[in-house]
């Protein structure tokens, strides 16, 4: 798993525009303290399988694809994929917006911008083991991401990042629900900061969808300045200063607000 895992990082952020592959340890037990971690590599190209398997020849041989790994199918049929369905399944189901089980969750995001040392994944994969319940995707950067200004759009995570990561944990109402929120919450902040070494730092950036109060919040009903700038420049980077520039213009008495909003810049 190891070297597999330091191979993708080297290879993943370069790969064509039209092939994506996540890499998603997870721990495993195989009963008693036999524990271990499995890495799967989960991509999505867009074309036909033979072209996929020349470009991994060349590209990635180490991870020794098939063309039985490989699943050809339409893109909104990748969506119910993508979303944890079985393939074949219709495509109807998009159509069910009611939730069969309630689940808590809390999730953190990490940027990478060199590679994680094989001593650092050897860290992570005793932490995943460690925990058992909580799981990780790392997502290659690189590619269109990269042709983008990190000024251009509000979102600045652009060039220089090899891949962003998330970690996260689910707990049911079994498990304890609302109830056991502090527990899950304390793992997931232990993987996190096991982590903290090898991620990108002043600020350690974190992605938006993946909202996280650790990294700072505002609980006044005033969206306090000095507090937004901490989860703000981890969020935004430079552009935090111009979003609160148009928040002051659009919306200058703050009236749209929530833990992590953007505050009106102050008029000086």
């Amino acid at each position: 798993a190891t070297e597999l895992a330091y191979r993708w990082q080297q290879v993943a952020p370069k790969l064509p525009k039209d092939l994506f592959i996540r890499l998603q340890p997870e721990p495993i037990n195989n009963g008693g303290n036999n524990k271990t971690v499995r890495v799967s590599f989960i991509g999505h190209f867009l074309g036909q399988a033979d072209g996929l398997l020349r470009l991994m020849n060349v590209s990635f041989p180490e991870l020794g694809l098939t063309r039985n790994d490989c699943l050809e199918m339409s893109w909104v049929q990748s969506t119910l994929y993508w979303a944890g369905f079985s393939n074949g399944s219709s495509i109807d189901v998009l159509l069910n917006r009611v939730a069969v089980d309630r689940v808590f969750a809390k999730e953190k995001s990490d940027y990478y911008k060199a590679v994680i040392p094989k001593q650092g994944l050897e860290t992570l994969w005793q932490v995943l083991m460690d925990i058992e319940n909580i799981y990780v995707q790392m997502n290659p950067y690189g590619g269109r991401m990269e042709e983008i200004s990190d000024s251009e759009t509000a979102f600045a995570h652009r060039a220089g990042n090899l891949f962003k990561v998330l970690y996260g944990i689910q707990w049911s109402e079994s498990e304890g629900g609302v109830n056991a929120t502090a527990r899950f919450v304390e793992l997931s902040r232990r993987l996190y900061n096991a982590m903290a070494p090898y991620a990108s730092s002043n600020p350690r950036e974190a992605f938006i969808n993946y909202r996280d109060l650790d990294i700072g919040s505002n609980e006044s009903d005033e969206t306090d300045f000095e507090d937004a700038k901490e989860y703000g420049a981890k969020y935004f980077l430079n552009n935090f200063i111009r979003l609160a520039d148009v928040k002051a213009k659009i919306d200058p008495k703050n009236f749209f607000k929530n833990e992590q909003s953007i505050p009106p810049l102050p008029s000086h």
